[in-house]
């Protein structure tokens, strides 16, 4: 039996076409390695246009190596980082970030993914105390592991008091793109103009074939970035495969079309199950990702056919992705399945 996989996640995509395209150019004749070649220069240049000028940003190979590599260089061992429990970081990553950062992981409840100061305050304590982890940076993820967006002002309050408190905020960006298309606010609105200090800005479940990158907001925070790469494994020798990749991203809005419309079939999938008997939508449709409790009897049966991830086994919450190259008949049929499945 044939099973599709097209709602597993944005990451079982394919690449899009003016990102092969743009890989291709590249493909020709020598080029400089390590990222001192003419590709790399342009890609940092668009990475400017969209960010602001005074940035610095690194490439590397995909979003797990950004966020611990992003963190370790802004962190000592000593040092606590504060995420919400659904958190990429703290799911799947493989304890990658309390590995190679030394920091210790607080994790916070929440409801729909998303952080606030009300939640956090109760957790950062002991600053000067050398019998406890020092608190240093707090990191949301935009768009959130359950498919809900942060507004620029929900992201200033909690930098605000990051700031207030001489921490730093980290934004695990991965869906930074499909937030941005969902809010119609362009990129920097999110990042720099909320008071982000260190973004992990994705690729590869936009159109990408591979390749995340570190945007640091303050070049403070990143003078030891370059042997932090290196020492982890993320110096890419033919950079210019990735660089081109972001270059073609970041033109022509590219990033917002492959955003776009992986959101809008989200949309289409929603009102398509939304009043199905035995199905409760559980979180806001904001991004390129539905969420729905239904019984496992029934998740069971419509795996048969489809490939599709559950988000909580205790509560039977499964979760439904679209990607930029997800069709509307592709999405008519699978809720054809769901429907015949639930009713």
């Amino acid at each position: 039996m044939t099973i599709n996989y097209e709602f597993g996640s944005d990451n079982h995509s394919g690449v899009h076409p003016d990102i092969i395209k743009a890989i291709n150019s590249v493909n020709v004749g020598y080029s400089v390695a390590y990222g001192d070649d003419e590709y790399t220069a342009r890609a940092v240049k668009k990475f400017k246009e969209h960010f602001g000028k005074d940035i610095d940003v690194y490439f590397v190979g995909n979003g797990t190596a950004a966020n611990i590599l992003g963190l370790k260089s802004v962190t000592d061992s000593f040092n606590s980082i504060f995420c919400a429990e659904t958190a990429h970081m703290n799911v799947h990553e493989c304890c990658g970030p309390e590995k190679f950062t030394g920091c210790k992981l607080t994790v916070i409840p929440t409801p729909d993914g998303k952080l606030t100061v009300d939640m956090l305050k109760p957790y950062i304590v002991g600053f000067g105390d050398p019998h406890m982890a020092q608190p240093k940076v707090i990191s949301i993820t935009q768009a959130t592991e359950c498919g809900t967006v942060y507004t620029k002002q929900e992201i200033k309050n909690i930098s605000d008091f990051a700031h207030k408190k001489k921490m730093l905020l980290h934004m695990d960006g991965a869906r930074l793109c499909n937030a941005a298309a969902s809010l119609n606010v362009d990129l920097a609105t999110l990042t720099k103009d909320a008071g982000v200090d260190v973004l992990s800005f994705g690729g590869t479940k936009n159109g990408m074939m591979f390749g995340d990158a570190v945007v640091f907001f303050d070049k403070g925070l990143s003078k030891n970035f370059e042997f932090i790469r290196k020492q982890g494994m993320h110096l890419t020798s033919k950079m210019r495969f990735i660089s081109a990749q972001f270059e073609a991203l970041l033109s022509n809005n590219l990033w917002l079309k492959n955003a776009k419309h992986a959101n809008d079939m989200a949309q289409v999938l929603y009102k398509e199950v939304k009043e199905l008997p035995k199905i409760k939508i559980t979180q806001k449709v904001q991004v390129n990702a539905v969420f729905a409790a239904l019984p496992k009897n029934i998740i069971t049966n419509i795996q048969k056919k489809y490939g599709f991830h559950i988000f909580d086994e205790q509560k039977s919450v499964v979760r439904w992705m679209c990607s930029f190259n997800t069709t509307k008949k592709e999405i008519m049929d699978f809720a054809k399945a769901i429907k015949e499945a639930v009713i």
